[in-house]
């Protein structure tokens, strides 16, 4: 008579953005996952009986909105997270993951890894790193406090830039983009979770940064993207275009022709971790989803 293993209860806030529903889906069988809202559900209310491990996911993302500024952040991301953890710690729960940014860094361009020096510059980057700080204050022996600072998470039906990009490839054959050789590190929701994943099993705390094995340059993945979609496009180069960019939209010139890097060899040495797909894996899921 062998005793069957017996599941985690986990606690998981942001179950219905986009990682959270990635992590649901993925690991559904593996552990018990409770949901908490904090727009839908009363947070008097949440009980935490035999809750080991509690995933938030939760937070106030960039908004466009300038009445979303500071105490909206401040708000959602530091108190709702400090709130979440003091519960949680209260109860009696031993683990507590919080999905952080490589926004705390304050870095633009070029390599983060695990000495980089935290100097947010955005609104969502102070706000995440001062819950951080709250949260490392909370932590201890009995409640290990884990932090994972992912860069651009992209998958299927991501928000943001890349669904931009997936859109212009789709319908521009020719693009001004060729010879680009910058480096960006991007992570594909199925490595994060995955790292997710360890450090529930290995019950690890410390701050975990995550990123594919191998950075892309603009050219390249828009290469990647124009094969997933089977779609001919030429890229060619045109002179003044980047300083034209540079002139007009600064920051999206940041993001197609400036390097900014994810150094993860630290996370990997901690966890003995391997990401489970490439980098071009996560460009053709990104288009056509994984079979799950």
């Amino acid at each position: 008579y062998k005793e069957k293993n017996i599941m985690k209860n986990l606690l998981l806030t942001g179950s219905n953005g986009f990682i959270g529903t990635y992590l649901k889906t993925i690991y559904q069988n593996k552990y018990n996952i409770n949901t908490f809202s904090f727009l839908n559900d009363n947070f008097e209310d949440l009980d935490l009986p035999n809750i080991s491990t509690v995933i938030h996911l939760s937070a106030l993302v960039h908004q466009k909105m300038t009445w979303a500024k500071e105490h909206k952040y401040k708000k959602v991301n530091v108190i709702q997270t400090f709130n979440l953890a003091k519960k949680a710690k209260e109860n009696g729960v031993k683990h507590f993951i919080f999905m952080s940014t490589v926004a705390v860094y304050g870095i633009e361009t070029g390599v983060i890894n695990k000495n980089s020096k935290c100097s947010p510059i955005t609104d969502y980057g102070k706000s995440k790193l001062e819950a951080e700080q709250k949260l490392l204050e909370l932590g201890g022996d009995d409640f290990k406090i884990s932090i994972v600072r992912p860069p651009i998470v992209n998958g299927y039906n991501a928000p943001g830039n890349m669904k931009s990009l997936v859109k212009l490839v789709s319908k521009v054959s020719v693009l001004p983009f060729g010879g680009i050789e910058n480096k960006r590190s991007v992570v594909y929701i199925g490595n994060l979770c995955h790292l997710i994943d360890e450090i529930i099993v290995q019950e690890k705390p410390g701050i975990f940064l995550a990123s594919d094995d191998e950075p892309l340059n603009t050219t390249k993945l828009i290469e990647l993207i124009a094969d997933a979609l089977d779609k001919k496009i030429y890229l060619i180069k045109i002179p003044f275009f980047s300083a034209l960019l540079k002139f007009l939209k600064p920051n999206i010139y940041k993001k197609l022709y400036e390097s900014l890097e994810v150094d993860i060899k630290d996370t990997k040495e901690v966890l003995k971790f391997e990401n489970i797909y490439s980098v071009e894996d996560g460009i053709k899921f990104m288009i056509h989803g994984e079979n799950i």
